[in-house]
């Protein structure tokens, strides 16, 4: 499994869905739609996640763990053409 930090971690949840509900200090706080479980994700800077720690992310949203963040330039690009 790769080292990924908070921030990126976040991007891949919000390409998946999840939603952005606040921020409380350094931790944003996601939920999505037919999920009971919040996820309180720590951004400090570019630190890397512990392992434990996002393994547990990842059983609790079900991604798999070779993940990958969507490039936002192919994000916008399926919509038009």
């Amino acid at each position: 499994m790769k080292s990924v930090s908070g921030k990126e971690f976040a991007k891949v949840l919000e390409q998946n869905g999840w939603i952005l509900l606040r921020i409380q200090g350094s931790h944003h706080i996601y939920g999505k739609l037919g999920f009971s479980d919040r996820i309180s994700i720590p951004i400090h800077g570019n630190k890397s996640l512990k392992i434990g720690l996002l393994r547990h992310f990842l059983k609790v949203t079900g991604l798999s763990d070779d993940f990958q963040p969507i490039p936002e330039e192919e994000e916008d690009s399926g919509a038009g053409a």
